[in-house]
């Protein structure tokens, strides 16, 4: 009768949360007391549901039911973040640290970082598969916002993302065709072709022969097959590979280009996958963030 009057005067009552009394539920279970030790210790986990990962709530018909503590969904995005393998030295970075404003910064820095936010909020709907790709000399904060972007789908829209570091991937696929390697390459490039969120990093960075690029065309037309999105970024500039006419010194003296790092045919196929983000500016790791003692 109490509980029906409080539901009538407090509708919030409805949802009003009451956390489990976890050893005494244990005991009334019977599980014994190996379990009882092993659930108490975790009580100190959750504030809200003392480590059981459950709590009690008033469901709309009036009745108390279980349902999953929102410690719950922290811990499978902690394990969505740790199963994306985003490397120690980029775990701190995020949109929000991302600084666009500081002395002497280019101000497609501020633009490339707008255009991440609105990908981010249209993603997955909007986006339509398509993905991003960051071009800019080194020390730009390409990488930054690359992660950014995949720690802010992982967290907030709950993907399965996934970083690998261009040459790393490319290594590890020659290795594994040492025959004392239990690896495959399929076994390795199946998280790649699965990932509903993929950060490339460096593409380019490997020098380019023909095995090189017929494993960078696979990776990327395999994704663009299936409409998943692929975040890249690149050191080089996104223009075509040279011509066939020049000669060794007007080779020598040009700037290599993403066209000549991966071939003009997968060029055209990332401007068909990925939003093009330019950065410019001058490198950010040799002037405020270089390296000091202290």
């Amino acid at each position: 009768m109490q509980s029906r009057q409080m539901r009538r005067t407090d509708p919030s009552a409805y949802f009003r949360v009451v956390i489990f009394s976890t050893l005494g539920d244990t005991m009334r279970t019977g599980s014994g007391s190996g379990r009882c030790a092993r659930l108490k210790s975790t009580m100190s986990e959750c504030g809200i549901c003392g480590g059981v990962g459950l709590v009690r709530v008033m469901s709309v018909e009036g009745r108390w039911v279980s349902r999953p503590c929102e410690c719950q969904d922290m811990q499978r995005e902690e394990r969505r973040l740790a199963a994306a393998r985003i490397p120690e030295r980029y775990r701190h970075c995020s949109m929000d640290t991302f600084d666009p404003s500081f002395p002497g910064a280019d101000s497609s820095l501020k633009d490339a970082l707008m255009t991440v936010r609105r990908f981010v909020d249209e993603y997955p709907v909007d986006t339509a598969g398509k993905g991003l790709l960051f071009v800019g000399t080194m020390g730009t904060g390409k990488t930054h916002l690359a992660v950014g972007v995949l720690r802010r789908l992982v967290r907030e829209k709950g993907v399965r993302g996934l970083f690998c570091d261009y040459r790393e991937l490319l290594k590890s696929i020659q290795n594994s065709y040492n025959p004392q390697v239990a690896t495959t390459e399929l076994e390795l490039l199946k998280p790649v072709f699965a990932a509903e969120v993929l950060v490339l990093d460096d593409l380019g960075a490997q020098k380019p022969n023909e095995w090189v690029w017929d494993t960078v065309a696979l990776i990327l037309n395999t994704r663009y097959n299936d409409k998943l999105s692929t975040i890249i970024t690149t050191n080089y500039p996104d223009q075509p590979a040279a011509a066939g006419n020049l000669s060794d010194a007007e080779r020598a003296a040009r700037e290599l280009t993403l066209g000549d790092r991966i071939g003009d045919r997968m060029r055209s196929r990332l401007a068909e996958m990925c939003i093009g983000v330019k950065m410019a500016g001058k490198d950010f790791r040799q002037t405020v963030k270089r390296a000091r003692f202290g």
